[in-house]
């Protein structure tokens, strides 16, 4: 069986993907190819056209204890 999701299911996947932040967009991306398993980084790199290491790079971020930015959405002073 090869990963992946329905059309109607990545169209909305997309969609969210879109309206992410770049951080948040390589964590979501992580989280989904880790579900799918075998083939799943292969997968999620195309439907969001993105490099398979920034899936990587998301899934470091998710095994950080806490976000070093925190709770701040913007920098000090901004």
């Amino acid at each position: 069986m090869q990963a992946g999701y329905r059309a109607e299911v990545e169209t909305r996947m997309k969609r969210l993907y879109a309206r992410l932040s770049e951080k948040d967009r390589r964590r979501y991306a992580a989280v989904e190819a880790d579900k799918l398993g075998h083939g799943g980084f292969e997968y999620i790199a195309k439907l969001f056209e993105m490099d398979p290491k920034t899936i990587r790079q998301g899934l470091k971020d998710l095994e950080e204890e806490l976000d070093p930015v925190g709770e701040r959405i913007r920098k000090k002073g901004a």
